[in-house]
């Protein structure tokens, strides 16, 4: 369709509804407010996710294979064709440009004959496609070779909206850029020096930039967002979420809490005397933050993360003990009923005979009394799950909240716990290696601590990928390691078989397992079982009565079992890099070394890749970064409610050097300028980072 008039039509505001512009009536104007775009200024950041480079007119006589062209000259014979088939309408027209002739041919365009003028050059660009024994060139778009908006030029293609594809959402940005006064609507947020610092555009013209680039603009850095104009939007969004944590964490720590720990207790000669083993230099570091943390007069916010196996239930045993030898109540909470109980056991150990200990789940007999001690002080240390944060559980001063597996838990989970106390410390802790990139956004507002050694003795688990033809053989193996004492998991990804799906499943194969060891005790555990009767199987398992646990990824999270040294992973490459470790990680931890088979199906490059680096590496942090590299940074940060990042622009696993700037800057900027000019930044009434456009101006 040939745009109309590309002049100024009356001044237009960012805020303005979409109904302003031309072409949209209120049926439209519903359909583009359902995708999000309900203003001038949704549209203006709804960016191009690539470009084509639609700059080199080819002549007729040159055109040379299948392919897309930009031709242009004068069309000739133009005629509506009748055609039988309903729903269908044919415009049938030859371009001449002196060179030589070109059929062009366009569906569904009724309308075209009656908006051609005569003695007119036009610019077609489409498909040319092979017709008989020539060429014809198929659904073109069509302007006046002066005024072309769909071609001769780099054309910025966007994610349809509301039913509506590129070529609408061109003309309706070509309108509001033609009538916006970009400069004043929406005028640069940023301090100068920053820009300048690293060498971007002003915001006004970084738009202006994306939606209509310049005629020398390099298409390769806009097909990588790597021009001034994106790194500005993805510095801008990337800062604008790290002034918020700043804010957020400001709000938090700026009121002192109530309670306080004894400055006296020294954390390593406390740690020596609690654990049962020489700590390692890591936890020594990291308790030491977590100590000078409790001693702060403002509310701890740290998170601790380490790969399977580096000892953080050591670092949680030393933090509930400073709170419980300061009088203070403390709580740790898990997400399930085997592991809450795994730490109560192992906490029971190595505090029991200093302080009063308890576990509180759904399955605590005498609940009700329980609950009466904890309201009255008389237990210091508690230890369970969701059962934590119900209504009638309450403390009389509790003053450290720990949180175990924290991908496990949402936000809210987590808050209701918090708020059994009088603004208590958060000590955060998770076993799944997270990217530091995703670690400084996703949790952004905890202070971070690495325990990057593992105990002394602790064997890499040897992994090796076995294709699914090798199964028999693999099985024969195993049975060889169960008569020697070990204990094995054997885990598939899904419960039920699937015509969609080419992965094994217990359904189909968990009973074949079984059959393969006849003499073996084995469970089968998957995730719509009744929670008692998989919790029964589990602890079975951990006391040894099972030899084999037959399960879906529920084994991810679990207990330790030292006699657990086989992990056979079915379909392996159906799972991602991190979850993959986190499987290899429940095995090996005790004297005997640990092996992990990777059991796979025909595999693509992308799975092939993911399962070479599995096999080749044992560290998680290593496995992390890679699985950033393959899979992107939304399905790493897992379940945690209202955390993730929700950019819109920003790429955390390509833009981390960039992330790196914005939390140094953000910071330098609220320590130079202060906290009421670092809030002056962020555009007002705005909701989480991605509900609409960054540092835009509001």
């Amino acid at each position: 369709m040939i745009p109309g008039s590309r002049g100024r039509a009356g001044a237009l505001g960012a805020g303005a509804p979409l109904s302003e512009l031309r072409g949209i009536g209120p049926q439209r104007a519903r359909a583009l407010a359902a995708a999000g775009l309900e203003t001038v200024e949704d549209l203006l950041f709804h960016l191009p996710f690539r470009y084509e480079d639609r700059r080199r007119l080819t002549s007729v006589a040159a055109l040379a294979g299948e392919g897309s062209y930009l031709v242009g000259g004068r069309l000739t014979r133009v005629q509506r064709v009748r055609v039988r088939r309903r729903g269908l309408s044919l415009v049938r027209a030859l371009l001449v440009d002196g060179s030589g002739e070109l059929p062009v041919v366009w569906f569904n365009r009724p309308y075209l004959p009656a908006q051609l003028l005569p003695e007119t050059d036009y610019l077609l660009y489409g498909e040319l496609r092979r017709q008989g024994d020539g060429w014809q060139l198929v659904n073109p778009s069509c302007e006046p070779a002066g005024r072309a908006l769909h071609a001769a030029r780099l054309v910025p293609v966007y994610g349809a909206a509301g039913g509506h594809g590129p070529a609408f959402l061109r003309r309706l940005l070509d309108q509001i850029l033609d009538r916006i006064d970009l400069e004043g609507e929406l005028p640069e947020r940023l301090p100068p020096e920053l820009l300048e610092r690293h060498g971007l555009e002003p915001l006004p013209a970084a738009l202006r930039g994306l939606h209509r680039p310049a005629d020398d603009a390099d298409p390769a850095r806009l097909a990588a967002r790597r021009t001034p104009a994106h790194l500005r939007l993805i510095y801008g969004e990337l800062l604008e979420h790290q002034i918020r944590l700043a804010l957020a964490r400001r709000e938090v720590r700026r009121r002192p809490k109530r309670h306080c720990y004894d400055a006296r207790l020294e954390v390593g000669e406390l740690a020596r005397e609690l654990l049962p083993f020489e700590p390692t230099a890591a936890q020594l570091r990291v308790a030491g933050e977590v100590a000078a943390d409790l001693r702060d007069r403002g509310p701890m916010l740290r998170l601790v993360q380490g790969d399977v196996g580096c000892g953080k239930t050591a670092i949680a045993a030393v933090a509930l003990a400073l709170a419980a030898e300061s009088g203070l109540q403390a709580a740790l909470m898990a997400p399930t009923e085997l592991l809450a109980a795994q730490h109560h056991r192992t906490l029971e150990g190595w505090l029991g005979g200093r302080y009063r200990l308890a576990l509180l789940t759904a399955s605590t007999p005498a609940a009700g009394r329980l609950r009466r001690r904890l309201a009255a002080g008389d237990v210091r240390i508690v230890v369970g799950t969701h059962a934590l944060i119900q209504e009638a559980v309450e403390f009389r001063e509790l003053a450290l909240v720990v949180v175990d597996e924290q991908h496990r838990f949402g936000v809210v989970q987590r808050q209701l716990l918090e708020a059994k106390g009088e603004r208590p410390d958060l000590l955060v802790m998770t076993a799944t290696p997270i990217p530091r990139s995703l670690a400084l956004t996703a949790y952004g507002d905890l202070d971070l601590s690495l325990v990057d050694e593992l105990p002394p003795g602790r064997q890499p688990v040897d992994t090796r990928l076995v294709p699914a033809r090798a199964r028999p053989r693999l099985y024969a193996r195993l049975g060889e390691r169960l008569a020697a004492g070990d204990q094995a998991y054997v885990v598939y990804p899904l419960i039920e078989e699937s015509d969609r799906l080419e992965a094994a499943s217990i359904e189909a194969a968990g009973e074949a397992v079984r059959r393969a060891l006849p003499e073996v005790p084995s469970a089968v555990v998957h995730g719509r079982m009744p929670a008692a009767e998989r919790e029964q199987a589990m602890a079975g398992f951990a006391a040894g009565r099972l030899r084999v646990l037959v399960a879906t990824t529920v084994v991810e999270v679990g207990v330790d079992v030292p006699r657990a040294t086989v992990m056979i992973i079915e379909s392996a490459e159906r799972y991602g890099l991190s979850q993959l470790h986190q499987l290899r990680g429940r095995v090996g931890r005790g004297e005997r070394a640990g092996v992990c088979v990777a059991v796979h199906g025909r595999l693509t490059a992308e799975a092939k890749r993911r399962l070479e680096v599995f096999a080749g590496c044992n560290d998680g942090f290593q496995i992390a970064e890679e699985d950033l590299a393959i899979r992107g940074p939304g399905e790493l940060l897992g379940t945690r409610q209202a955390g993730g990042p929700g950019y819109r622009i920003a790429d955390l696993a390509a833009d981390r050097r960039w992330l790196e700037c914005a939390r140094r800057d953000a910071r330098e900027l609220i320590a130079r300028r202060g906290w009421p000019a670092a809030a002056a930044l962020l555009p007002p009434d705005r909701g989480a980072p991605g509900d609409r456009p960054p540092l835009s101006g509001g």
